[in-house]
């Protein structure tokens, strides 16, 4: 599970529970900074929480043992905003297709939380 915590009123904390994958490790924020997507290690997922709505944006399977840190943002040419991560004992960097409300990568909407790219490494590793 993961919990959502509001702290714009300091005396009365707003929580939500987000029902998600098992084995939920570390992450980071998309380039919008409207989802965070966090490493579900064991379960080989990626979560990404929309935290504007409070629920879950998607579950997205990945490669052996997702281990991203915060992650990387940038704007990959073919796929438009991307998240990326590494993998534990894995060779590869997983790019995460992310969404965008700006008009400009509209395009690039049917790619949206699924692994659009995977980069190979000349080791592996990821710590």
């Amino acid at each position: 599970q993961i919990m959502l915590v509001d702290y714009t009123d300091i005396k009365n904390l707003k929580t939500t529970i987000i029902e998600s994958a098992k084995f939920l490790h570390d992450g980071g924020w998309d380039g919008s900074k409207r989802y965070f997507m966090v490493a579900a290690n064991a379960s080989n997922k990626v979560a990404a929480v929309d935290t504007k709505t409070g629920k879950l944006a998607a579950l997205v399977d990945t490669a052996k043992i997702p281990h991203p840190g915060r992650g990387a943002n940038f704007i990959h040419p073919q796929y438009g905003p991307v998240w990326a991560t590494g993998h534990l004992g894995d060779a590869v960097v997983s790019l995460i297709s992310t969404p965008s409300e700006e008009a400009k990568y509209a395009k690039y909407k049917g790619n949206n939380w699924k692994v659009v790219q995977e980069l190979k490494m000349p080791g592996a590793g990821n710590l």
